[in-house]
């Protein structure tokens, strides 16, 4: 006989004191996705989910490494749940990259001459002050502005 599969999660100590504020965003991410996009450009139509992402993942890793208020187990659970992102946190661990908004912005194949968005431009280096990521609409993510 097959074994029954449920979804019964086991949530690890210290889930209750993170729960309400990941329900909270879950609840923006669903509303930034049904949000009508009349008059949008297309690409401006992905920013608000992309910035609920950014805030999701940037919330788990501030608890665990700067902070160190959640464990080891619970960091992981919510990496494997899906509660954050994990490759854009490996990013966020090397110098230059602690504020990255996207791993969009960082990846060459997505730009024009196969460089970095002009987001990863420090303010004090731009020949335009006030820039808009086309995939994220981030004004400016390098580090050092």
């Amino acid at each position: 006989m097959p074994k029954v599969k449920t979804n019964h999660i086991k949530y690890p100590e210290g889930w209750e004191l993170i729960e309400p504020t990941l329900r909270e965003l879950q609840a923006k991410m669903r509303e930034a996705e049904n949000d009508p996009h009349d008059g949008k450009r297309k690409c401006e139509t992905l920013w608000p989910i992309f910035k609920v992402a950014h805030q999701k993942s940037r919330y788990i890793f501030d608890l665990y490494h700067p902070r160190k208020e959640i464990s080891k187990e619970l960091y992981e659970f919510c990496m494997e749940q899906g509660y954050a992102d994990r490759n854009l946190i490996a990013k966020w661990k090397k110098p230059g990259y602690e504020r990255l908004c996207c791993l969009r912005c960082m990846q060459p194949r997505d730009h024009n001459f196969a460089t970095t968005c002009v987001c990863r431009v420090p303010k004090h280096l731009r020949e335009e002050k006030v820039i808009e990521c086309v995939h994220c609409g981030c004004r400016g993510c390098a580090s050092g502005d």
